[in-house]
């Protein structure tokens, strides 16, 4: 296994668990974060193929968890199966994609930071600290392979969010977005992992203040401020397209 699943080993601890709907302490589940952490750092790039015995190989497991874990992809529409061909990893999401996307976050997130600062325990405040601080050591890190493990950080950060606001619904409706996947793939910009520090820092001190509307407050800002960094690259792609037409 690579960086990937050393970081998603380490994921799973710092939550307390596993993320929602998964089954924990399986070699699938390590095979599926290198995976995701692949997908995010764009080592895996958009439009490729994947096959399962070439994966095998490159990951040194059997066929089996590889097979397990592009099943739950493929059910999670991470990767797209190809009759007699293996897999194919879908395009980036579209605009109008990440807009719902970004919607929906905002309904979700902040209601799950409020709880938090409400019932989350002092272990779970702990393990938020934690997080930051392994996620401060990937921040200055240089190449695909740190951005994607700064991803998947990031998006376990919010998961324990939302398992510490003790509301299963969010916790599954968000893991379902895949948000963070969808998001790190749009572009390698370290800029954006720099900022989205600071902002995880001012949520985790208003739920260790146990303080729900400054909680709330941050999550939103945390939130809206991530769309406008992500809205920009696809403003830059129109831009580019544009020009290429009128070369």
């Amino acid at each position: 296994m690579d960086d990937e699943a050393i970081t998603a080993r380490g994921r799973r601890a710092a939550t307390g668990g596993t993320p929602a709907g998964r089954a924990g302490g399986r070699l699938a589940d390590e095979v599926y974060d290198t995976l995701l952490g692949q997908l995010m750092s764009l080592r895996i790039e958009p439009g490729s193929r994947v096959t399962i015995d070439v994966l095998a190989r490159e990951l040194g497991v059997s066929q089996t968890p590889i097979r397990d874990a592009l099943n739950r992809m493929e059910a999670e529409g991470l990767v797209v199966r190809v009759p007699h061909a293996g897999y194919r990893i879908p395009p980036q999401i579209t605009r109008h994609r990440f807009e719902d996307m970004l919607e929906v976050r905002l309904l979700l997130e902040p209601a799950a930071a409020r709880r938090s600062a409400e019932r989350a325990s002092s272990e779970q405040v702990a393990g938020l600290r934690r997080m930051l601080e392994e996620m401060a050591e990937l921040e200055g890190g240089n190449g695909p392979t740190a951005y994607g493990a700064f991803g998947l950080r990031d998006a376990a950060f919010h998961d324990l969010v939302a398992l510490s606001a003790e509301n299963q619904v969010i916790r599954e409706a968000l893991a379902r977005l895949h948000s963070h996947v969808h998001l790190f793939r749009l572009h390698h910009d370290t800029q954006v992992t720099h900022l989205a520090m600071a902002e995880h820092e001012d949520v985790v001190a208003a739920i260790a203040a146990r303080d729900p509307d400054a909680a709330a407050y941050a999550m939103r800002r945390h939130i809206l401020r991530s769309g406008d960094r992500f809205r920009r690259l696809f403003d830059e792609v129109n831009d580019a397209n544009g020009m290429a037409v009128e070369a």
